[in-house]
């Protein structure tokens, strides 16, 4: 599921928004239901934030039985212009 981040459209009005909305929070909702209109808490309007996203990281290079199981060919070279297949 993924995780949704909203905000009150009103933060910078402390007395139409309750300290969780001003702030801002996180709900994890499936995709299929529709985003928040109001907070929870308090009832007034809140809007969705666009947050950042995770991608996946490479710690190490890819080693040649990796690349081999990804599905690439792997070629080595042997002499100028001449490249071999492993």
């Amino acid at each position: 599921m993924p995780i949704y981040a909203y905000v009150s459209q009103s933060a910078d009005d402390p007395a139409h928004s309750c300290r969780i909305c001003a702030r801002g929070f996180d709900l994890r909702r499936p995709v299929d239901r529709t985003p928040l209109l109001v907070c929870p808490l308090c009832k007034n309007p809140v809007k969705k934030v666009i947050t950042s996203f995770n991608t996946p990281t490479i710690t190490k290079p890819l080693s040649v039985s990796d690349a081999k199981k990804a599905g690439f060919t792997v070629l080595e070279r042997r002499d100028q212009g001449v490249y071999e297949k492993l």
